[in-house]
């Protein structure tokens, strides 16, 4: 077993996963944190990355073999992501493309979608957005105000979206409007492919602080024409088919910070064990030893919780993994959080250099606590769906 902090629970896994979990942590040792920290200096993409975790199969781990994927599941490639995380070098499209996108296609998708989009998904020939936030909805998926109408036999989208990762590169985004229900004249919450280089789609990069090679962007629709094929799956699934996605997204979210957190927490444990002030390195004090060690169980417990989650994704259990999903992100964006900050106060001034690579992850360690769902809407859901308490909204 490897004394890498984070990798103890490996012992629980199968030997499928454990294998995938050392060949992963070698592609990624292979790149590493300066690959990925030069790579969004210079505004460009993880394309070498990108096509090798694809050449290997890992990209489309989770997607069904009859078209090109590793007939696997969230459980697989939560593993990839958190390994690559771990190594300095996660992807974030990981968390788009094939986790949500593929996931909703290959569960919802026509026969005709899932012909023309997972295997692109699966050899990473193909990516695609994702796009649900709203400036004036935000946590609230209930006000969004994309809206689709019929015309024909078309559909005519119409709304704005922020805060979507990745629409310079993706092939498509997978855009969550709402259309009218007939009978009842309420709004229902649909998932449309919308091309990038559909005529009345724009999309405007937001000027961020966090440095990362995924951009961040505002999108506008304006009267976007789609045909009808352009509807994932059936127009009276709604948030069956929305949270089919949202779900892989908390897990992987968990992974991403889970992965963040062990990279700074193993920087962190190296400069401690060789770091010498006075008689003995500085990790020999409890002072910098014992917080250490509180993150590195935090990150342990919140990979428990996110194993948990995508089980019981994977095993077809929603209602589940709804409530394990968004405790395992809360779990992981606190441990992550922790854990960085924790590693940058144990360099002390050398965890604000560029050369230890630590000082960018205290404001990308944030995002786990932000997005997708801010840790207060998550200790609602919480409060009011687990425990039974009243709502306060």
């Amino acid at each position: 077993m490897s004394s890498t902090p984070g990798t103890t629970t490996t012992t629980l896994e199968t030997e499928e996963h454990r294998a995938l979990r050392a060949a992963v942590a070698a592609l990624g040792r292979k790149y590493g944190r300066e690959y990925l920290a030069r790579i969004a200096r210079e505004g460009g993409h993880p394309d070498e990355l990108w096509a090798d975790a694809a050449k290997l199969g890992y990209l489309g781990v989770n997607l069904p073999e009859e078209y090109g994927g590793g007939g696997g599941g969230i459980a697989e490639l939560s593993i990839v992501l958190e390994e690559l995380g771990a190594a300095g070098c996660p992807l974030l499209m990981m968390v788009v493309s094939p986790a949500i996108c593929g996931t909703v296609i290959a569960r919802f998708g026509t026969g005709e979608q899932k012909r023309d989009w997972l295997p692109g998904l699966a050899d990473g020939s193909r990516t695609m957005a994702f796009g649900i936030t709203e400036p004036d909805a935000g946590s609230n998926s209930h006000r969004i105000t994309t809206t689709a109408r019929r015309e024909g036999d078309d559909w005519i989208l119409s709304g704005r979206k922020v805060f979507i990762s990745g629409v310079d590169i993706a092939d498509a985004t997978l855009i969550v409007g709402r259309t009218e229900d007939a009978r009842t004249g309420s709004l229902k919450p649909c998932l449309f492919i919308v091309p990038r280089e559909a005529e009345g789609f724009a999309y405007t990069p937001i000027d961020m602080e966090l440095q990362a090679a995924e951009k961040q962007f505002e999108l506008v629709l304006d009267e976007v024409r789609l045909p009808s094929a352009a509807l994932v799956g059936d127009e009276d699934a709604g948030l069956l088919q929305l949270f089919a996605g949202l779900n892989p997204e908390r897990v992987m979210t968990a992974a991403f910070a889970i992965g963040m957190g062990r990279y700074a927490l193993s920087r962190a444990v190296d400069y401690a064990k060789t770091r010498q002030v006075w008689k003995a390195p500085i990790g020999a004090h409890q002072a910098i030893a014992h917080p250490l060690a509180a993150a590195h169980i935090e990150l342990e417990l919140a990979r428990l919780m996110m194993q948990k989650a995508a089980h019981l994704y994977d095993a077809g259990d929603d209602m589940g993994a709804g409530e394990a999903a968004n405790m395992a992100k809360y779990a992981a964006g606190e441990a992550c959080v922790r854990a960085v900050d924790q590693s940058v106060h144990t360099l002390g001034g050398n965890g604000l250099t560029r050369e230890y690579g630590l000082a960018a992850l205290i404001v990308a360690s944030r995002v786990a606590r932000i997005a997708p769902v801010s840790r207060e809407m998550i200790l609602n859901f919480v409060s009011h769906q687990t425990l039974g308490l009243p709502k306060s909204y």
